[in-house]
């Protein structure tokens, strides 16, 4: 028998079960490929896993402790599975409704201040003027501040009814001082709150005015348009990204909001979620209705932290399309 010719078998199909010329090859690449990764990543799993047990275990632990009914103070046998009942007592609670009323209207209130007080100071900083740099610094100093010590800072030194600087101003124009943390508690936080994090606000709002385009600016001035016709048809449109996200991650952070509460002005009207969550869990001792109402923030939370996730993603594609 005569041995087939090379030119044959090269020309002859691949029997049935065989491997196709060249698969062993890429099958071996596909596997050093895949190990080189694997062993690119190793360094980094041991890290994971520690974020996973520190970010993940607490949070599995609170979704079971709000499925139980567990008081420090009363139980002795430790927590009693009671399901979802938790949560439904907390949606029954006048006071947690109320909590989460205040919540609402002091994250709107300094949301809104906040974005105004921070727009009008980005426009102006924003301006070419001697000692820009400086006036920025000294702007962004709020925000730099720990919560506590503004909080503390605005009950006894600004707001205070005797000593406090903005009684003091409004003597000078003869208006009788006024109990800001007694008679307007709510008011008084939301100020605080507005000088905490304007410069926040600023910030972003100035990151977006700085990428404006002064070509367009020019040309609309050449055409005559005036300044609050510019600001309304060109600014405010390329701000509106910038805006949207300002504005989330300021909900998100505000309603957050413990020490304002907490140093300046306690009481029924400025209660808000975090502050009756801390009520409860570590004055009434209520593990299992506190981990419950931690669950509900969370929630809320991450409900308004996807908005904000997919606005960042819009802005950042807006911003690589104008770039290309």
């Amino acid at each position: 028998m005569t041995q087939p010719s090379v030119s044959e078998a090269r020309r002859r199909p691949a029997q049935a079960g065989s491997p196709a010329p060249g698969a062993t090859k890429k099958n071996h690449s596909r596997g050093s490929s895949w190990l080189a990764r694997a062993a690119h990543a190793f360094p980094l799993y041991p890290m994971m896993v520690v974020v996973l047990l520190v970010t993940q275990l607490p949070f599995v632990l609170t979704l079971w402790y709000s499925l139980n009914d567990w008081n420090l103070a009363t139980s002795r046998s430790g927590p009693e599975f009671v399901g979802f009942e938790n949560y439904a007592t907390i949606f029954h609670e006048p006071e947690f409704l109320q909590a989460a009323g205040n919540t609402v209207v002091m994250t709107v209130g300094a949301v809104v201040a906040s974005f105004i007080v921070g727009l009008v100071l980005a426009l102006l900083v924003n301006r070419e003027f001697r000692g820009r740099g400086a006036v920025r610094t000294l702007l962004i100093i709020p925000f730099l501040v720990l919560p506590a010590a503004t909080a503390l800072l605005w009950k006894n030194t600004m707001l205070g009814t005797t000593y406090g600087i903005v009684n003091w101003a409004l003597g000078l124009v003869g208006i009788a001082p006024v109990d800001w943390l007694g008679q307007h508690p709510m008011l008084s936080v939301i100020i605080i709150l507005t000088w905490q994090w304007s410069p926040f606000f600023m910030l972003i709002l100035l990151a977006g005015l700085q990428s404006e385009d002064p070509s367009t600016i020019e040309a609309a001035k050449v055409d005559g348009a005036t300044a609050v016709a510019r600001f309304r048809f060109l600014t405010w449109r390329h701000l509106r990204p910038y805006s949207e996200l300002s504005i989330v991650l300021g909900t998100i952070y505000i309603m957050q909001t413990f020490d304002a509460v907490y140093l300046a002005a306690p009481g029924s009207a400025t209660t808000n979620i975090p502050y009756y969550l801390y009520q409860r869990a570590f004055r009434g001792l209520e593990i299992g209705q506190a981990s419950a109402m931690a669950v509900i923030v969370l929630i809320a939370t991450l409900i308004i932290a996807s908005v904000g996730l997919r606005v960042a993603s819009n802005l950042l594609k807006s911003t690589e399309g104008r770039a290309s």
